[in-house]
C-alpha cells in the first residue's frame, strides 16, 4: 500500500528487496497441483488474517497519529501469516490432527486480506480527514479564525464511523476489475511492493527456500520480544503527561532537545528506518534540520513584525500561521510550508504519471521497452521462462470475474453510497457524491498505473484535490465538512483499486487464483470496515488524541481542516510572507523532482525527495534521528553481508515494529483503567554553575 500506504500516510516507499534482479530466480515445478479457488480460502486463513489485520491497524492508527508514516507492511504480512499458519498446523500435528497443507496461494490469500483489512486504517481517514472535523481540531485552529465554524464539527462516534466504512469502502474494488489483465499481463507493470511480497512466499514455499524461512520467523519472533519488552520497560518510566521517560531523552544535549534533536528510544521508528530506502530516510533528516535547525529560528527573530508578537500560540495569524504553536517548543509543527511541499511532490508525480499514462497508451508500438516490466531473459532459460509465464497467465485467467459483475457492482454500490452519504454528512449534497464516482474510476487508474510503475501510492493527493474542489463548490456554508467528506470518498476509491492490483501482481507471481484475490480482498475490506473503527477507538476512548501536549498528536488532523479552510477561505488570513515562503518551497518541491528525472541514477539517487523532507516540518526532528538510526544499521548492515541484510532486514524491522504495536493493546487498558506509571524520568540542566 502502501499501503500503503502508500504509501503516510503521505509516504509509500519501494520495499523491493532486489525484486526486480531476482524475478527469475522464483522457480515453480512444472508438476505443481493448483488447488481451486475456493480451497485457497480457508477457514484458519481467515482466522489469521482477522488477528493480524487487528494487529496492522493498531500499528498504522499508531503511526497515523503520530508521523504519518506509513511503511510498506506488505511482506510483514506474508512473513506473518507463513508464521501462523505453520505454528497452527503445527501444534495440531503434534496432537495427532491432520491438517491440509500450507500453500502458498493460501499465504498469498492470508497476505492481501491483511492488506486490504489494515489500509482501511489509512484511507479511512482516522488520522485525517475524519479526526480533522472533531471538535478538539476546531478549537485547536482558533474558535474566531476565519472560516473556521462550530457548526462544521462531527466528532467520532462507532456507529456512523463504521457505516461510511461500508458505503465507500468497496467502490474501489469494483471500479478496475475489468483491466486487471491489462496492467499485470499486458503492461507488465512491476508493482514492486507486490513483486517483493511474491517473492518471499515462493521462497517459504520451496525446499530450498524452506530453511531461510524458518530462519527469518525466528529473527522477527526474536525482535518482535525485545521491542515489546523494551516498551514495557519504557512505561514505567513515562510518568504522566508528555515530558518524562526515554520519549524523551535528551540524548544530543538540552539545547539540541529544545529544538526536537533527540533520539526517543522507539523501535517503531528504527523499524520504520531499517525498512525505507536510504534516501526516505535522509531526506526526512535532511527535511529536519531545514525546519527545526534554520528556519523555524529565522521566523522566531522576526517576531513583531512579520507577525504580531503578543498574539495567542494558537492564532493562525501570528506565530501559528508558519507553525501549529503548543506549550512545549519541542512540538512546534510547521503547518503551511509542509502543506506545500506535500502539494509540490503530490502534483508533479500526478501529473507525470498522467503524461506517462497517455503516452505509453497512445503509443503502443514503444510500449513494451519504455515500462520497467519484468526482464524476459533469451538464453538457455528461455524455454523454461516461457513456460512458467505461460503457466502464470493461464491460472490468473483460469477463474474469471466478470465485467458486467465489477459494472454492476460499481453502479449500485454508487447508488447506495450516493443516497446514504449526505444522511451522515448533510453539506455534501447527493450530486457531488454522484459527480465524485463518475470522475473516480479514471483516478483510480491513474493512481493504480503509477503505483505499479513506482511504487510510489498518490492517495492523499488525490484526496486533497478533491477536498480543495469541493470545499471551494460548496463555500462557507459547510464547506469545510463536505470538502473534508469529498476527501473520504476519493482516498477509499483510489487506494483500495490500488492495493487490489498490487495483490493482483502478488496473486500472478504465486499462481494464485484472481477470483480467490478478489475474493479476500471482498472479506479483509468487510473485516477493515469494522475492525479499523474498533481500533481506532481504542486508540480514542483511552488516550487524550489531537492533545497538541500529549503522544498522539494527530497532527494531519489540522493540516486537512486547515486545508477545507483554505479552499473555501484563499490565503488572505495569513501572515506576512507565509504566502511567499510556500510558494517557494512549493516551486522547489517542482524543481526537486524535475532535477530527479533529469539527471542520471548515479546523480539522481542522492537527490532528496520532498514529500519525505515535509514530513519533519509538522512533527519535529525526533523521528528522522530515529529513522537515520535504523538507515545506518542497514547501511553497515549492507557493508559487512548484503545478502544477510537482504534476507533478515525485513524480518528485523517487522519484528521491531509489531513488538511496539502489541505493547499499544496493554498501554491503552492501562490507560482506560487509569493506571499510570509509577516513575517520571526527567532531565534538566546541572545545578552547578
Amino acid at each position: 500500500m502502501g499501503t500503503e500506504s502508500s504509501a503516510g500516510v503521505e509516504i509509500s516507499e519501494p520495499l523491493l528487496l532486489e525484486s526486480k534482479k531476482k524475478i527469475r530466480s522464483v522457480e515453480f515445478e512444472d508438476s505443481e497441483e493448483i488447488p481451486p479457488w475456493k480451497d485457497q480460502i480457508t477457514i484458519r486463513g481467515l482466522v489469521v488474517s482477522a488477528v493480524l489485520g487487528t494487529l496492522f491497524c493498531i500499528i498504522t492508527h499508531k503511526l497515523n497519529l503520530t508521523v504519518g508514516i506509513i511503511p510498506s507492511l506488505n511482506v510483514a504480512a506474508g512473513l506473518l501469516g507463513f508464521f501462523f499458519v505453520k505454528s497452527w498446523t503445527g501444534f495440531l500435528s503434534k496432537l495427532g490432527f491432520s491438517t491440509t497443507p500450507f500453500t502458498k496461494q493460501e499465504n498469498t490469500v492470508i497476505q492481501t486480506c491483511v492488506v486490504a483489512c489494515y489500509g482501511l486504517a489509512f484511507s479511512g481517514g482516522f488520522g485525517s480527514y475524519l479526526i480533522a472535523m472533531d471538535e478538539r481540531t476546531y478549537k485547536l485552529i482558533g474558535v474566531d479564525y476565519k472560516g473556521n465554524r462550530a457548526e462544521d464539527v462531527k466528532n467520532p462516534a462507532l456507529g456512523w464511523m463504521i457505516g461510511f466504512m461500508f458505503v465507500v469502502s468497496f467502490l474501489g474494488l469494483f471500479s478496475l476489475v475489468p483491466l486487471r489483465k491489462v496492467m499485470v499481463m499486458d503492461y507488465k507493470l512491476t508493482y514492486p511492493s507486490g513483486t517483493a511480497t511474491a517473492m518471499l512466499i515462493n521462497s517459504f514455499h520451496t525446499n530450498t527456500g524452506a530453511e531461510l524461512a524458518t530462519k527469518q520467523v525466528r529473527c522477527l519472533g526474536k525482535y518482535l520480544s525485545i521491542s515489546f519488552f523494551w516498551s514495557i520497560f519504557k512505561w514505567f518510566f513515562s510518568g504522566v503527561g508528555d515530558s518524562c521517560g526515554f520519549d524523551n531523552f535528551p540524548s544530543l544535549g538540552l539545547a539540541l532537545f529544545k529544538n526536537t534533536f533527540y533520539f526517543d528510544f522507539s523501535p517503531t521508528y528504527v523499524g520504520c528506518g531499517l525498512i525505507c530506502p536510504h534516501i526516505v530516510n535522509c531526506s526526512v533528516l535532511l527535511g529536519a534540520i531545514i525546519s527545526w535547525g534554520f528556519l523555524w529560528p529565522f521566523i522566531a527573530k522576526h517576531a513583531g513584525d512579520w507577525y504580531p508578537d503578543d498574539l495567542g500560540s494558537n492564532d493562525f495569524k501570528g506565530l501559528y500561521g508558519y507553525k501549529i504553536g503548543v506549550p512545549r517548543p519541542s512540538l512546534h509543527v510547521q503547518v503551511f510550508i509542509a502543506i506545500s511541499l506535500i502539494l509540490g511532490d503530490g502534483i508533479y508525480n500526478l501529473i507525470k504519471i498522467i503524461a506517462v499514462t497517455v503516452k505509453e497508451m497512445c503509443n503502443k508500438s514503444t510500449k513494451q521497452n519504455n515500462l520497467p516490466i519484468v526482464s524476459e531473459f533469451q538464453d538457455s532459460e528461455s524455454s523454461k521462462l516461457l513456460m512458467e509465464q505461460r503457466k502464470r497467465d493461464e491460472t490468473f485467467l483460469k477463474d474469471r470475474i466478470p465485467s458486467w459483475f465489477a459494472a454492476s457492482g460499481y453502479v449500485g454500490l454508487a447508488a447506495i453510497s450516493t443516497a446514504t452519504i449526505p444522511n451522515i454528512f448533510p453539506p455534501l449534497k447527493w450530486y457531488l457524491v454522484l459527480s465524485s464516482y463518475i470522475i473516480a474510476p479514471a483516478l483510480a487508474f491513474c493512481n493504480s498505473y503509477g503505483t505499479g510503475l513506482t511504487d510510489w501510492n498518490l492517495t492523499s493527493t488525490y484526496g486533497k484535490i478533491g477536498l480543495f474542489i469541493i470545499a471551494s463548490l460548496v463555500g462557507t456554508n459547510g464547506g469545510v465538512i463536505a470538502g473534508l467528506t469529498a476527501c473520504g470518498v476519493m482516498m477509499s476509491i483510489v487506494s483500495t483499486a490500488a492495493d487490489l492490483m498490487q495483490d493482483f501482481k502478488t496473486g500472478y507471481l504465486t499462481l494464485s487464483s484472481a477470483k480467490s484475490m478478489f475474493v479476500s480482498q471482498l472479506v479483509g475490506t468487510a473485516m477493515g470496515c469494522v475492525i479499523a473503527p474498533l481500533t481506532f477507538w481504542l486508540f480514542w476512548t483511552a488516550f487524550d488524541i489531537g492533545s497538541p501536549d500529549g503522544p498522539y498528536k494527530a497532527p494531519y488532523a489540522v493540516i486537512f481542516r486547515e486545508m477545507a479552510i483554505i479552499g473555501i477561505e484563499g490565503f488572505s488570513e495569513l501572515p506576512k510572507h507565509c504566502l511567499a515562503i510556500c510558494c517557494g518551497f512549493f516551486g522547489s518541491a517542482l524543481v526537486i523532482n524535475l532535477l530527479r528525472d533529469m539527471t542520471p541514477k548515479r546523480i539522481s539517487q542522492y537527490i532528496p525527495i520532498p514529500m519525505a523532507m515535509a514530513v519533519p516540518f509538522y512533527i519535529g526532528a525526533y523521528f528522522a534521528i530515529d529513522m537515520f538510526v535504523g538507515t545506518v544499521i542497514l547501511y553497515i548492515w549492507e557493508r559487512i553481508s548484503r545478502k544477510d541484510a537482504e534476507d533478515y532486514a525485513g524480518a528485523v524491522a517487522s519484528g521491531l515494529i509489531c513488538g511496539d504495536g502489541i505493547w499499544t493493546i496493554p498501554s491503552a487498558i492501562l490507560s482506560i483503567f487509569r493506571i499510570t506509571p509509577p516513575i517520571c524520568m526527567d532531565f534538566g540542566p546541572s545545578l552547578s554553575s
